[in-house]
């Protein structure tokens, strides 16, 4: 699997294109849908996973919704830890709430690649003083994450990726 990093809007979200066999998933289109459109090409789109519905996250959903062949992929219609296939793609929810209340990572087992929104950050983790946020669930989900293997690589939704281990290591939230 193909991971493009796109940095849209002012506050640099990054919207993830996983492409595969000319098929593509969007993770959380930031903002400018042009500039994720431009970066797409030709393949086709699938699907459009949804970390968190942070204005941030969401800004080019809408350009996504008026296409009818395309599945979104956000809390409100995903259980945890189902195996879920389209296309090529497999992945499951995790559900990680702590940031937002609708927070969820996507894990690509077989790309040992999880996109986990504003959940962990290189270093840090996510705000939990907005609406929503809560320490006691992000502690609780940072529990949860840790049971996944060390080599997992973090896809966020700002910032650059990095790995579990090096966060167990690094980050004073995750010890």
């Amino acid at each position: 699997m193909e991971i493009k990093t796109v940095v849209t809007g002012y506050l640099d979200e990054n919207c993830y294109l996983l492409i595969q066999n000319g098929t593509c998933l969007v993770v959380d289109p930031g903002d400018d849908y042009n500039k994720i459109k431009e970066e797409i090409g030709d393949n086709k789109v699938l699907g459009v996973l949804i970390t968190h519905s942070h204005f941030d996250h969401i800004g080019a959903l809408r350009n996504f919704l008026t296409k009818r062949s395309i599945k979104i992929f956000k809390k409100s219609n995903l259980e945890e830890n189902k195996e879920y296939t389209i296309g090529d793609f497999k992945f499951q929810c995790i559900y990680t709430p702590g940031h937002s209340k609708d927070s969820i990572t996507f894990y690509f087992k077989e790309d040992n690649t999880m996109f986990i929104g504003d959940f962990i950050f290189k270093k840090s983790i996510g705000r939990t003083d907005l609406p929503g946020g809560s320490d006691t669930e992000m502690n609780e989900s940072i529990n949860k994450i840790l049971t996944y293997p060390e080599d997992t690589i973090l896809y966020p939704g700002h910032y650059e990726k990095t790995t579990l281990k090096y966060e167990k290591d690094n980050n004073p939230f995750l010890r």
